[in-house]
């Protein structure tokens, strides 16, 4: 009788390569690599069906340090890359792992539309506010007024808000994390890769070289209480230190309450991961923290909704016409109905 092996269970260090790791010491792309690999043995999918796909700056350099497939695309297509594999084999678990300028600037336009169009593949947007790859320019998501080399005198531009761009290309997954809190990144990652269709993460990541402490007021002790809103489905939203803070909704405007002066959980908003305006609402509350009255910043899963695939789709047309058609020769597509012999 024939003695039956399983495979020896997977760790985070099966998911590391021999490559010596390449990022300014103290960058968050440390934090968000570790938690990448201990999320991946649990997912129970193959090394060789997982690819990371990355186009240009710090965070691109991912696929070097991930023991599976890879490919260090071009500035900004690593989401047309990454379509192109999905439709070619769908079974693959993909992963595009892209920053601030690579995907939403020059990479913007192929980001919407892989949204849109809904490939079942996982969008980690690695958001710094800052070109950091390039020496500290300023970003798509900079705030106005930010001083750096490329804007001596201050950014005029308006920044990007990522998630609302999202909800504006009919993504059906989106979701915010931060590099300094390793469990809930864990657990977003998570919730990206069950999610069938295109999920986008946004993961707010610390340059402490060149925009040293963007989102400190989140990541810090002192602060993040009174300035983070999590989101849990069912759940009320409630923060602050002593958890005695929510969001009602007045209308269609969300405000603070105290829930130590006459309001209770009952009177608070519940989040609702399905409920498609509610979720326009929540990615809209982007305050600057320094201004007085301020709403918290949310993190967590805003919206997840169910939508056919593309390459799911794709497959049945392509079964529809071979059933109607045949399976065709492509020799004789190219060659066409016209030809012609060049005499000597």
């Amino acid at each position: 009788m024939s003695e039956v092996t399983t495979a020896p269970a997977l760790t985070a260090k099966d998911f590391a390569t021999d490559q010596e790791v390449r990022w300014c010491p103290g960058c968050g792309d440390y934090s968000i690599l570790a938690q990448v690999q201990k999320v991946m043995p649990t997912l129970g999918i193959p090394k060789e069906n997982i690819v990371i796909v990355s186009g240009i700056g710090c965070s691109s350099r991912f696929p070097y340090y991930m023991n599976t497939y890879g490919m260090h695309s071009i500035h900004g297509r690593a989401t047309a890359v990454a379509s192109g594999l999905k439709a070619a084999r769908p079974e693959l678990s993909v992963w595009i792992v892209t920053g601030d300028g690579d995907g939403l600037s020059i990479g913007g336009n192929h980001t919407i539309h892989l949204l849109r169009r809904n490939f079942d593949v996982n969008i980690l947007l690695f958001n710094n506010q800052i070109y950091g790859l390039t020496k500290g320019q300023y970003s798509p998501t900079s705030e106005e007024k930010k001083v750096t080399k490329s804007t001596p005198m201050g950014s005029i531009d308006h920044p990007f808000n990522p998630l609302a761009l999202a909800m504006g290309a009919d993504a059906t997954f989106i979701a915010r994390s931060m590099d300094r809190d390793p469990k809930h990144l864990q657990e977003t990652l998570i919730r990206s890769q069950q999610h069938k269709g295109a999920s986008f993460l946004e993961i707010y990541q610390n340059c402490n070289i060149f925009n040293d402490g963007a989102f400190e007021v989140f990541t810090e002790k002192s602060s993040k209480q009174d300035e983070t809103l999590f989101l849990t489905h069912g759940e009320p939203l409630v923060f602050g230190a002593a958890k005695n803070k929510g969001i009602k909704l007045d209308g269609f405007s969300p405000v603070i309450v105290n829930l130590d002066e006459g309001f209770s959980k009952d009177d608070l908003w519940i989040h609702n991961e399905k409920d498609f305006y509610k979720a326009q609402i929540l990615v809209r509350m982007f305050d600057d923290p320094r201004i007085a009255g301020h709403l918290p910043r949310p993190f967590g899963v805003f919206y997840e909704t169910e939508r056919a695939c593309y390459e799911d789709v794709m497959q049945l047309q392509i079964d529809e016409a071979i059933g109607t058609k045949g399976v065709g020769n492509l020799d004789k597509l190219l060659r066409g109905n016209e030809v012609w012999e060049i005499m000597a």
